[in-house]
Order: C-alpha cells, then structure tokens, then sequence
C-alpha cells in the first residue's frame, strides 16, 4: 500500500458501517459522521458487523487508497462500538491488520534527550 511520508497517524472508526461502501462513501462518512477530514493522509480503519472484515481508506496525495482483508478464521479485535472513534499507534494498527490483539501493544514513548553538565 502507497502510504504518505513521515509518521503515520491512524484512526478507527469503532462502530461496523455498510461493507458496500467505497472509497468516496467512505471519505464521506469521515468528514460528515467522525468530523474529520478524509484527503489529510490519515489512515481510517473500518469494520464489518461480524468483525471478520476490515477496509483502510488513506488518501495518498494523489488520490484515495482503499484496501480491504477478510479473515478466514476468527474476527478482528475492535475496541467497543460506543467508543465512536479512536487513535492507534502504527505498531497497533499493523496488530490489528493482522488479526492480533492490538490492545496488547507497547507503543513506545519517545525519549527526552538528557543532557550533562
């Protein structure tokens, strides 16, 4: 997947939504229900009602990526639907895609330079 440079910034949208929707449907529902803005290189991650099926929608500078993956086993790991919409780390959205659990992710902090006299 082409993703834009520098560090990248994920958000889940934590309630299932209508697995017919495409990207401009998508973009759409970024901007109108989440109030956020779909062409700003964020990565949305979107779930189907039985959480087998998830779809990315990133805008890519050029145009808008869609990408989806269906588990053949099991579901993905959401957090609850009534949390509405939620950041992940990358190292956390890449467990998700994954099928792991991404809860159980260290995100590492950044460190303060120490300085000496």
């Amino acid at each position: 997947m082409i993703i834009p440079p520098g560090p990248l910034k994920v958000m889940v949208a934590t309630k299932p939504v209508d697995f017919r929707k495409g990207a401009v449907s998508l973009a759409a529902l970024v901007e109108h229900e989440l109030g956020l803005k779909p062409f700003s290189g964020v990565v949305f991650i979107f779930r189907s009602k039985r959480a087998n099926r998830i779809k990315l929608l990133v805008w890519d500078g050029t145009g808008l990526v869609l990408v989806s993956k269906v588990l053949q086993t099991g579901g993905f790991h959401w957090p609850r639907a009534h949390d509405g919409v939620m950041r992940l780390s990358a190292s956390q959205a890449s467990a998700l895609f994954e099928g792991l659990q991404w809860s159980k992710m260290h995100t590492p902090r950044t460190q303060v330079p120490v300085t000496t006299r």
